[in-house]
């Protein structure tokens, strides 16, 4: 199974995200509250797949799927976000993403996005 660091600054969206994934039996390496810490963690713990919120302070998700993709362009990234815009979308995938996903989001929604990513990395 895929690990995964969840990057988001609310504590509730975190702990929603760990118990639905671990749940599914994903192993969830790491959470970070911020960009930055997002950043450092990814280089740390060199995640499957990172899963970011786009609006986080210090550093915003759509600068840090720029770093992560940057540093490597393989990396899986999944976009979580309020904000449906497809201003924010286009920019997302035009920095990399690999999936965005539009809060409230459903479980349904994460664990698909999640598969789409594995199996990705598998072709």
């Amino acid at each position: 199974m895929a690990g995964i660091l969840i990057v988001d600054d609310s504590p509730v969206n975190r702990n929603l995200l760990r118990n639905m994934l671990e749940i599914e039996g994903y192993e969830v390496v790491g959470e970070a509250e911020n960009g930055k810490e997002g950043y450092d963690k990814f280089l740390d713990l060199s995640p499957s797949i990172t899963i970011l919120d786009i609006s986080m302070p210090q550093l915003n998700g759509i600068d840090l799927l720029r770093l992560i993709k940057g540093r490597d362009p393989l990396a899986k990234v999944i976009m979580l976000s309020a904000n449906s815009e497809s201003e924010k979308v286009r920019e997302a995938a035009q920095h990399g993403a690999d999936e965005y996903v539009t809060k409230p989001y459903t479980k349904t929604a994460v664990l698909e996005a999640i598969k789409r990513c594995v199996d990705s990395a598998n072709s």
